[in-house]
């Protein structure tokens, strides 16, 4: 997975994050997205609808970078 720097991180649109208001789970590449599937059920301290918007906004980045949601589950 690509390292994201602190810098790097805060200069990312919030609405390319699974979780926007908390910046959790950057969506930025395909193995982002990879790694957002993986870690989806450790994110801490979000509500039910907050959970059910991200992992819509998880599977639009899936499909735009070509990320099989069946294999990466």
């Amino acid at each position: 997975m690509a390292k994201l720097t602190t810098a790097t991180r805060d200069r990312i649109s919030a609405t390319k994050f699974a979780f926007p208001k908390q910046r959790k789970e950057p969506l930025e590449n395909a193995s982002h997205v990879r790694n957002a599937i993986a870690r989806f059920g450790q994110v801490k301290g979000v509500t039910a609808a907050e959970r059910t918007a991200a992992w819509k906004r998880i599977q639009v980045a899936a499909k735009r970078f070509g990320v099989d949601l069946q294999k990466s589950a």
